[in-house]
């Protein structure tokens, strides 16, 4: 199946919500606000956001799936295409007034054909479909060359103590932060991996959710990069841990032999990992 088409759909559905998450944004002081959890907000917009991209894919393929992160799932009768959708990643920056992303990704059984992640307040859309590049408002982008580990740039995020994600958090950035240039916190794990695509960081690492980064993720292989878990392995286990590393060669191999033996979350991924 070409996906050209089906990307077009996705960046003119990605602009949409972008022009109705901005009007949010645009009064983020007065934002209406609910607590999903401890350091896990949705806002209106949100949910708002979500309801629009379902409404407009559907509207173009009403028989494919779809997961999104404010609503229940939806299986359709192509259960082979299914959509995954963050409708605003990076909630914290945008009711703070800092820049979020709008991420679409399309599946197609275990593997991501098309993606699209906007960031409507740099007017950034970046787009990959599998096997023809990952591009930049229409350029072609390659993830950055660098190899001198004082000059790494790497992106990571840092939960707060009463998170399920926190457990050794802090003893891995203590672990990969020196000798390397610098790290950096851009509070949105679409747009962490599109800046790594992008050569604005050499990489990223960080425990999160596969909706938040599976178009952030086709971005970097597309761009050039390498895409593991914290052990080196690949999607069968990243997508169920949420343990991703993206980066460019040397990066990677900077990260790996640094996150390797960090005490890991739970039993859980001791088991995965045994």
């Amino acid at each position: 199946m070409n996906y050209d088409a089906v990307l077009a759909d996705m960046v003119a559905v990605a602009r949409e919500a972008g022009a109705l998450t901005l009007r949010h944004f645009a009064r983020f002081r007065d934002l209406e606000i609910g607590i999903k959890g401890p350091a896990d907000f949705v806002s209106d917009a949100d949910r708002e956001s979500e309801q629009l991209i379902r409404k407009e894919l559907f509207a173009r393929y009403p028989d494919w799936s779809f997961t999104g992160e404010e609503f229940p799932p939806v299986d359709g009768t192509d259960r082979e295409h299914r959509w995954l959708v963050d409708p605003i990643d990076g909630t914290t920056n945008f009711i703070n007034g800092q820049h979020y992303t709008i991420s679409i990704a399309l599946r197609r059984g275990s593997a991501t054909v098309c993606g699209a992640l906007y960031n409507p307040v740099s007017d950034e859309m970046f787009t990959a479909v599998a096997g023809q590049g990952a591009w930049l408002n229409g350029e072609r982008l390659t993830v950055s060359a660098q190899a001198d580990v004082g000059l790494m740039i790497v992106g990571t995020g840092l939960p707060t103590p009463n998170l399920s994600l926190y457990p050794g958090s802090y003893q891995r950035l203590d672990a990969i932060r020196a000798p390397i240039g610098a790290v950096r916190i851009v509070g949105s794990a679409a747009n962490s991996c599109a800046y790594v695509a992008m050569g604005r960081l050499t990489g990223y690492f960080e425990e999160t959710g596969f909706v938040d980064t599976a178009a952030g993720i086709l971005l970097v292989e597309e761009a050039g990069g390498i895409v593991t878990d914290w052990w080196g392995r690949g999607p069968e286990h990243y997508e169920q841990t949420g343990c991703l590393i993206v980066a460019n060669r040397a990066t990677h191999a900077y990260l790996l032999d640094k996150l390797k033996d960090v005490p890991m979350k739970n039993a859980a991924h001791r088991k995965s990992v045994a």
